[in-house]
């Protein structure tokens, strides 16, 4: 099997927030999009990531405020950074030992993607699927008579 790199299972078209934007909103945004993870910015600086569960735990907490709270109290400001030519193999082995929700990819200090949990499964599916391509192309045909005598 030859190595895939990030860059060709990541999402381009990534969601950004400003740190100051607040939680409500980022859930909101959450929510319109379907996407559980957005990379913060600050300015063209990425300032980390905020993801579900961080806005459903600091809406949860008793002396957090959910109606002033903003994104940059509740999110991961060292996310997990690669570059785009890292191997999805890598990248996915990383996530798994060390439970990271998602990989920020960045290229010359820009943030050019994300590669997410449900990006891992998609990738997975076109791993197997390229898999088992190669199996029918490489298997032996064998006819099976249905009828029975």
């Amino acid at each position: 099997m030859f190595r895939r790199a990030i860059r060709e299972f990541m999402t381009a078209d990534f969601i950004r927030v400003r740190p100051d934007t607040p939680v409500q909103g980022a859930h909101a945004l959450m929510r319109s999009t379907n996407m559980r993870d957005l990379v913060v910015m600050d300015g063209e600086k990425l300032a980390g990531v905020i993801c579900q569960f961080d806005l459903y735990l600091i809406q949860s907490l008793t002396d957090a405020d959910p109606e002033s709270a903003v994104v940059e109290e509740a999110m991961t400001t060292q996310p997990y950074v690669v570059a785009p030519e890292v191997s999805l193999e890598q990248v996915a082995r990383t996530m798994w030992t060390q439970r990271y929700g998602s990989a920020v990819v960045v290229q010359d200090d820009r943030v050019v993607g994300i590669f997410t949990v449900a990006d891992s499964l998609r990738a997975l599916s076109q791993v197997l699927s390229a898999d088992d391509d190669d199996e029918q192309t490489n298997a032996s045909t064998i006819e099976v008579n249905p009828t029975l005598e």
